[in-house]
């Protein structure tokens, strides 16, 4: 095995590990139980483990734990700090959720938060509850959550595919890199088992999960996907760790293969060879490009790219590193990326050299590769061997540079005669020796040496005697000839292998400089205009290129259609229709790669966390090909523009939310405010109008059709307050339900009294099942929601239009439910989408009212536990169902309705 001292570590792995390692000693630790599905015990566990911390003397508190009525787990929660929830209105409706302000003040040892992938309610300073941990962690606090593995990002497609049941909730894979991971491990038969005995779910809803997601095959490959990601964690984290304490590798915690990758056509069946031999194993695997000091032609770079390409869409991972010794640059990538197998292609080539130099390249790679495994594989297909590769690099200089170099030997030639008289032949060796070394400094490889072999024989022709002949007299001439040979073909190789390596350096210098200067210019823009015209500035005077930068589209979640202002490139539908597909497949299309590639721009996807953000398009001026270095660049690029993008997003979410939110506060202090302003002197003009005696009435005679006017303008405009005070009330959130128990033809029969006047010259249609059970409502509340689902009925529909009120029993479902339906002109073309939204109006709406009635119906509802359906009725009209949950009736209660 090599010296270790040998073998230094990638700067840049080692710092992004150093970094990271400085970051996590700043913020909390974040600890995940990770489960494959529901049920087997996260929360459970989660509740334990705090309890030890608690009993080691840590502080503890509760941000949010949703025990799903389980008794064991309530019971963990005693003797924990709790933080109250947060109380959210949205559309009506009141959801409670974390509040993370008051944990940050409370500022405990350890949070612990459940349901790590669950979305927050609007308003909410984060979209995301993950966000809100990240937060947690920020302020140094540690945290306990839960999730499971269909909500990591990078699993949901493949739980989507054997499930068959759509996730909407993520998590990105880099926030669960961050974690530590504690699988929660259950076999499927215990899972069934704890599911068919009610302790996931209510026996219907366990009977209808064992059907569908919960089915012994599903749950099994549920699990073989969380035990491999944990081991996928866990052989990060062991790499890291060898990475930060420049541990040699490889330690054989587990298969890691690498495929060595070159510009050989061979390359690409070497690849898939690798890629089947990693999936039967089950393990990931790494291709490895050493780029040399020498710059590869036009053909070989194309030819890479795709090899590289492939890799990607393989789902392998790229690792290029810079050597111009193969075998030292694959041990190296290898033992920073902890490899346990190398597959090097078999050699193929015919000739001594080629054989001598194969066996070269094997031997050394078996000796220096130590405990790494080797697989030298001979791929299918190979019936001729790989011409070799001109490795002296003879013909890499144009034949302009030969004709320069012999112009200067022959001239110097001439001189040297003409000095020969004061000079002697050992002086004119030195001379041309000179020569040759200015010579490398201008001109390749090639020409170097075919300067030394030209002025060599130039010089035994005319210098050395005898002279004017061809061929080496006398022992001292030979030693001489050989030597100058010698050091001339030495120096020559030294010299132009330090230019090559000059031009190599500069060009990863350029790299460097191009991502550093964009970095710094993104590090200062605020908003996402400032960003393109940035981006589009700094990648166009890079790349001497026109750019177009398309956004995507949230609202669609596609891209826009047209790229953003600021662009230089004015692109046709045909190259907006190729960006799109590099968006839609997350993988770069247009010129310069298989896709698509007779388009005027080369686009590639701006990914961020897994999702793309963006699409950067590129319309080269004057390059006819992209070579490998821009290539690489503009990748980088892409990289680093995308996180920027992805952060400016997110900030955008956060103050839209912040904004709606302080909006809907405003709102609902000047609501409460205006309604019981309003209240005090309509209560004054009603009272003043019904006090008066019959006796003052008669004397009015005609003029006491103004107080009628005024009496029902009275109960108008007290109506509207009402809706406004009672929509304060569902929205602040602070309300408690009165509830008893009622009969239903009770609440039918106050709602028509109240209604009379307003469905006067209507055919009420009433029907209310005669064994309706006792139902425990809010009878005020109740019967102040059906009265704003009769008035809507008798404002949106024709005078003399009939309306049916029923109410029956669901008995399936355990519901009372209560409809009201007419037969005026329906819901419209959106299917009143937005009917329950408050100050909604439709477009055909009479005038008067605030939009509020249907708003606090829903609210109403809901906030009893149930739901509000709309819908179009057969034959014309529309059709509102309020359903409410039926509690089993005490025997009190019983009595009393009989």
């Amino acid at each position: 095995m090599p010296a270790q001292s040998d073998e230094r570590p990638n700067p840049d792995s080692l710092l992004a590990v150093i970094s990271k390692e400085e970051a996590e000693k700043r913020r909390g630790n974040l600890k995940i139980f990770l489960g494959m599905c529901p049920g087997v015990g996260k929360t459970f566990t989660m509740l334990q483990a705090a309890r030890v911390e608690q009993a080691n003397g840590r502080d503890v508190v509760i941000g949010y734990v949703e025990t799903h009525g389980r008794k064991e787990t309530e019971a963990l929660v005693e003797g924990l700090a709790k933080i109250p929830r947060r109380l959210v209105e949205y559309r009506g409706l009141r959801l409670e959720e974390m509040d993370l302000d008051a944990l940050l003040e409370r500022r405990p040892h350890l949070a612990v938060v459940d349901e790590l992938a669950h979305s927050n309610a609007p308003g909410s300073r984060h979209p995301k509850r993950y966000q809100d941990v990240e937060e947690l962690l920020e302020a140094g606090i540690d945290v306990f959550t839960t999730l499971n593995v269909q909500h990591i990002e990078s699993r949901t497609d493949t739980v989507q595919q054997i499930t068959g049941a759509p996730v909407q909730e993520t998590v990105p894979d880099r926030f669960v890199d961050l974690a530590e991971i504690e699988v929660i491990d259950l076999s499927a038969e215990d899972l069934l088992k704890r599911l068919s005995e009610g302790k996931v779910y209510i026996p219907d809803r366990a009977r209808a999960a064992a059907l569908h997601f919960f089915r012994e095959g599903n749950l099994r490959a549920l699990r073989e996907i969380v035990l491999r990601l944990a081991a996928e964690k866990a052989g990060k984290d062991v790499h890291e760790y060898m990475q930060l304490m420049h541990v040699l590798g490889p330690w054989k915690t587990g298969h890691r293969l690498m495929v060595a990758v070159s510009a050989s056509p061979f390359s690409e069946p070497l690849i898939r060879w690798t890629r089947r031999l990693a999936d039967s194993l089950g393990c990931p695997w790494v291709a490895a490009y050493v780029e040399s000091i020498h710059p590869l032609s036009t053909e070989e770079e194309a030819r890479l790219g795709h090899h590289l390409d492939l890799v990607r869409r393989l789902g392998g991972e790229v690792a290029t590193a810079t050597d111009d010794d193969l075998v030292c640059g694959l041990v190296r990538v290898a033992r920073q990326h902890n490899v346990t197998q190398i597959v090097f292609g078999k050699p193929g080539g015919r000739g001594l050299l080629n054989r001598l130099r194969s066996h070269s390249l094997l031997d050394r790679l078996a000796r220096e590769s130590g405990e790494i495994d080797l697989h030298i594989v001979r791929v299918e297909g190979e019936a001729k061997p790989a011409r070799s590769p001109n490795r002296w690099h003879l013909v890499e200089s144009p034949g302009s540079s030969y004709g320069v170099t012999a112009a200067v030997v022959f001239g110097l030639s001439f001189l040297n005669l003409a000095l020969h008289h004061w000079l002697g032949s050992r002086s004119i060796g030195l001379i041309y020796l000179l020569a040759i070394v200015l010579l490398a400094l201008f001109v390749g490889r090639g020409p170097v040496l075919f300067a030394a072999f030209l002025s060599a024989v130039l010089w035994d022709f005319f210098f050395l005697s005898p002279r004017f002949t061809l061929g080496v007299f006398g022992f001292d001439n030979g030693i001489m000839v050989g030597t100058y040979l010698v050091v001339a073909l030495v120096l020559g190789q030294f010299i132009a292998r330090a230019r090559a390596q000059e031009k190599a350096e500069r060009r990863r210098e350029q790299r460097v400089t191009a991502l550093y200067l964009l970095t710094q210019e993104l590090s200062s823009a605020t908003v996402m205009d400032d960003i393109v015209s940035r981006v589009v500035e700094h990648v166009g005077r890079t790349f001497h290129a026109e750019v177009a930068f398309f956004l995507a589209n949230p609202m669609e979640k596609g891209l826009y259609s047209v790229p953003h202002w600021a662009s230089s490139f004015r692109v046709s539908e045909r190259e907006v229709a190729v960006a799109r597909w590099a968006f839609e497949n997350v993988r770069p299309s247009g010129r310069f790669t298989d896709n698509l590639p007779l388009s005027q721009g080369h686009y590639i996807p701006l990914v961020s966390s897994g999702n793309a953000v963006g699409v950067l398009g590129v319309r080269f001026l004057e390059e006819k090909t992209l070579t490998f270095d821009q290539k690489t660049l503009l990748q980088a690029c892409a990289n680093q523009i995308a996180l920027v993008v992805d952060r400016q997003n997110l900030c955008e979410v956060a103050e839209h939310s912040r904004l709606a939110a302080e909006s809907e506060r405003l709102s609902q202090t000047l609501l409460n405010s205006i309604s019981h302003e309003m209240r005090t002197p309509l209560a004054v003009i009603t009272a003043a109008v019904s006090s008066l005696p019959a006796e003052s009435r008669r004397k009015l005679g005609s003029e006491e059709v103004y107080l009628e006017e005024i009496a029902s303008a009275s109960t108008r405009m007290n109506r509207l307050v009402e809706n406004l005070l009672d929509m304060a009330r569902l929205s602040s959130g602070h309300f408690k339900l009165k509830k008893e128990w009622c009969d239903g033809k009770d609440l039918v029969n106050a709602t028509l009294r109240d209604t009379e006047k307003e469905l006067k010259g209507r055919e009420v249609e009433v029907r209310v099942s005669s064994d309706l059970p006792l139902v425990r409502i809010d009878f005020p509340l109740v019967q102040q929601a059906l009265t704003n689902l009769l008035l809507n009925a008798a404002m949106h529909t024709p005078p003399a239009t009939p309306v049916a009120l029923t109410v029956e029993e669901d008995r399936s479902r355990q519901e009372m439910v209560v409809r009201v339906s007419d037969r005026g002109p329906g819901l419209g073309p959106d299917g009143g989408s937005h009917l329950f939204d408050k100050f909604y109006r439709g477009s055909g709406a009479p005038p008067g009212g605030t939009g509020l009635g249907l708003s606090i119906v829903k609210g109403v509802v809901e906030a009893h536990g149930g739901r509000v359906e709309a819908a179009n009725r057969p034959g014309g009209g529309a059709v509102f169902s309020l359903f409410f949950p039926l509690e089993r009736v005490p025997e009190a209660a019983a009595s009393t309705k009989g």
